[in-house]
């Protein structure tokens, strides 16, 4: 049985669940902001033996022995959400301690996971580290400089000659409102460089694109889309600002060297599954960008007919040993 922990609306498990369905493999999605309010999950040790078991306050045939799990994927887990009649400190405290309850719980399934245990996922999204290991594997990186020191940003921006963005350090924001989109920095943007000191955050060398890609590791495999952001003014610096007339997708043959070093770093970051972003510069390069250890893929399918969902569900049904990080 495969668990599948994400939000309710999340159309990647509904593609996934069609998939296993169609294979006839057994699945269970679960979100575990549903704990405590909507569902239970408890441990019990008895006769020397741990059993595991979720239940959903609604649904009376809702009763789930986790024991039965083959692999688990956190797709897009939700936080525990507290009960609406608790008031402050005590839904605090109450989200808290099913946070780490729940947490503790996944990780006692000696299952593989996708994109790999939580711990692996959360230390795989530091931005200075992805950085490291993509240096160490041989990626064309563009000259950075992360942090709160107005005088490294000052720096960066003569060395480019004023050819520098700026994006956040975090792969979200708490609040949808404060999320940043990579943004080219001006000469009047560089007057008001002493506010860096209130908040770290990533500037970076302004790379030509010729195009950008999309680069999907599923396990050993790369599905990759070429993603002609250029063609749109909305799109051009950040290609989440795209819209399907201007800025079309389509199928893209990575050089073998280049799609190897993917996997190696999906690999050097003890995961199973990643999204990464690369640039193809007017001269030919390949620039690494970013990776996203959770990051969609639907989108890419939909647009592309890369089979991405098929891949996802192999490795579930099929789950290798998950690899360890390295550091």
């Amino acid at each position: 049985m495969i668990l599948i922990l994400t939000a309710p609306d999340d159309v990647h498990a509904d593609a996934a669940e069609v998939e296993l369905g169609r294979r006839g493999v057994s699945w269970v999605r679960f979100d575990p902001a549903d704990v405590p309010s909507r569902a239970s999950l408890s441990v019990t040790v008895r006769d020397g033996r741990l059993t595991r078991t979720l239940v959903r306050h609604a649904d009376p045939d809702g009763t789930v022995d986790l024991d039965a799990v083959t692999a688990v994927w956190f797709r897009r887990p939700g936080v525990p959400v507290a009960p609406s009649h608790l008031d402050e400190p005590h839904a605090g405290f109450v989200v808290e301690e099913s946070r780490q309850f729940v947490g503790d719980v996944w990780e006692t399934l000696d299952v593989p996971a996708l994109p790999a245990p939580r711990p692996v996922v959360l230390r795989a999204q530091q931005k200075v580290r992805q950085l490291q290991l993509a240096l160490r594997l041989g990626f064309d990186v563009p000259a950075t400089a992360v942090g709160n020191d107005p005088r490294d940003v000052l720096d960066l921006f003569d060395h480019t000659g004023g050819r520098m963005i700026t994006k956040q350090v975090g792969l979200t924001s708490l609040r949808d409102e404060l999320m940043r989109y990579t943004e080219p920095v001006t000469h009047r943007d560089v007057g008001h460089v002493n506010g860096v000191r209130h908040c770290p955050l990533i500037a970076q060398e302004r790379v030509p694109k010729r195009v950008e890609l999309r680069v999907t590791v599923v396990g050993d495999r790369v599905f990759t889309a070429a993603i002609d952001s250029q063609r749109s003014n909305h799109a051009r610096h950040d290609w989440r600002r795209q819209d399907d007339r201007n800025t079309p997708l389509s199928r893209y043959d990575l050089p073998a060297d280049v799609a190897a070093r993917c996997v190696a770093l999906t690999r050097a970051l003890g995961l199973r599954y990643s999204a990464l972003d690369l640039i193809v510069t007017p001269d030919g390069r390949y620039v690494y960008i970013e990776i996203n250890p959770s990051g969609q893929y639907l989108w890419v399918e939909e647009e592309t007919g890369l089979p991405i969902t098929a891949a996802v569900v192999d490795l579930l049904t099929t789950p290798a040993p998950t690899p360890g990080a390295t550091t």
